[in-house]
């Protein structure tokens, strides 16, 4: 049985990181939009037409594909329409050690790209993303599973923001700071949250740890 690709999923921090699109179809401009919603500000676009969606902030770099487009890129995206190019991309992106991804499903696995996009849900802080080996039904549990979040919780995780760098620069002990995180993720915390407000829940969590001096 050979063994799942694409099994291992990360949480870029991509805001100051280097991205080049090569393509300017549809696909790219879904591409764009995502990074841009988590944040990216160095997007290159390489293509001989862009999509007229395409946010005009966007670099663009009209022509054809040439490795030279790569130069300074730290992730790429390969979203053309002609597999013959996307798997240049790759191969150029491969030999400079860049992680790629790949759009189309090209046949030369020696082509193929590092990663794939799940499908993604942003509510707040809350992000809830799917892959399932398909786009489609990727999307589908998605939007399933959108529909059951519980909101409470998207206010937990934009609460988090101002907690959390208190309590993790509060200067106790790490299995207390772990133990105070448990607590915040409680239902006790968040009805308290829900109910009351960020300043009642930080009172509840005072009366528990008393030593978080920093959060008076």
């Amino acid at each position: 049985m050979f063994p799942v690709r694409f099994a291992y999923p990360l949480m870029l921090d991509i805001v100051d990181r280097p991205i080049v699109i090569v393509g300017g179809g549809a696909v790219a401009r879904r591409k764009v939009m995502g990074l841009l919603d988590a944040g990216a500000k160095r997007i290159r676009v390489v293509a001989t037409e862009f999509h007229p969606e395409l946010p005009r902030s966007i670099e663009r770099i009209t022509g054809r594909y040439e490795p030279a487009h790569l130069d300074g890129a730290q992730l790429i995206f390969a979203t053309t329409d002609s597999a013959e190019v996307n798997e240049q991309v790759v191969r150029d992106a491969h030999s400079r050690g860049i992680w790629v991804n790949r759009s189309d499903e090209g046949e030369s696995i020696a082509a193929s790209g590092d990663f794939t996009t799940p499908a993604v849900h942003r509510q707040g802080e809350v992000i809830v993303t799917v892959s399932a080996g398909s786009p489609a039904l990727a999307a589908a549990l998605r939007d399933r599973l959108s529909e059951k979040l519980d909101r409470r919780y998207v206010k937990m995780a934009d609460a988090m923001l101002t907690l959390r760098p208190a309590i993790r620069d509060s200067g106790i002990a790490a299995h207390r700071r772990a133990a105070i995180f448990r607590d915040l993720a409680t239902d006790e915390a968040i009805a308290v949250l829900h109910a009351d407000g960020i300043e009642q829940l930080r009172e509840w969590i005072l009366a528990r740890y008393p030593e978080l001096t920093l959060m008076r």
